[in-house]
């Protein structure tokens, strides 16, 4: 354990409480490696577990998260749908399908980090920080065919993450929009099957970048354990 990574899991322990973080799609692949990486550096970690997309499951959500973690310091909006399975031409793709990328990966993360923003405002007056982390994907920017649903979903995403930080800067509320790369989950072998799973990133290696992203955002960012070599900036 290198002395950046110390210092950090230090400095989570010593927030009262500690860190809160809450993670949607934590269960499996990314989010489920987000929720082990945060409470190996001693944060309290509510993984989440629900429907996204259904507008009635929202509140009980986020009730649930504060209720669990008397507060919300980090969300992260990890959860995705990719519309068609298989992936589909948009000529291809039903309104349905399309519908469901949507109110997955776009009107959920929205309509979650609504119902928290209050939580996370609170975090932040008390000077403990607050960031939302929304995972996006390079099909965000690249126009890869068969991606549309999911593409033009985390392509809002990434747009609305940015009005919102510049939006809520003042309230000292920051919002990540970062790629964590190919992963080796369930999802992409979905999307992908005839991949080779040796050539993608292991979900826990993305966890630890994005956890450093997170950190570098918060208050005193630098001291809370990025890791020598590794670069949030290079998350994209």
């Amino acid at each position: 354990m290198d002395e950046s990574y110390s210092t950090q899991r230090e400095e989570l322990l010593s927030l009262e409480p500690p860190l809160r973080v809450a993670i949607t799609g934590g269960t499996a692949g990314l989010g489920l490696a987000l929720v082990r990486e945060f409470r190996s550096r001693g944060a309290g970690t509510h993984g989440i577990v629900g429907d996204l997309a259904r507008k009635e499951d929202i509140y009980p959500i986020a009730l649930q998260v504060s209720g669990s973690l008397g507060g919300v310091d980090v969300l992260v909006n990890n959860a995705s749908s990719l519309g068609p399975v298989p992936l589909a031409l948009l000529a291809d793709t039903e309104c349905e399908q399309l519908e469901l990328a949507l109110a997955t990966n776009l009107i959920g993360p929205f309509r979650l980090s609504r119902a928290l923003l209050g939580a996370l405002s609170a975090s932040a007056r008390q000077g403990r920080g607050a960031v939302i982390l929304n995972i996006i994907s390079d099909a965000a920017i690249n126009p890869y065919p068969q991606w549309g649903a999911y593409g033009a979903s985390k392509a809002a995403l990434l747009h609305l993450s940015r009005i919102w930080d510049a939006e809520l800067a003042s309230e000292g509320v920051r919002v990540l929009a970062l790629d964590p790369g190919d992963m080796d989950t369930e999802l992409h072998a979905i999307a992908l099957p005839d991949a080779d799973p040796a050539s993608l990133k292991r979900p826990q290696t993305a966890a630890r970048e994005l956890a450093d992203a997170i950190a570098a955002a918060l208050p005193k960012g630098e001291l809370r354990g990025v890791r020598p070599g590794s670069d949030p900036r290079s998350v994209q």
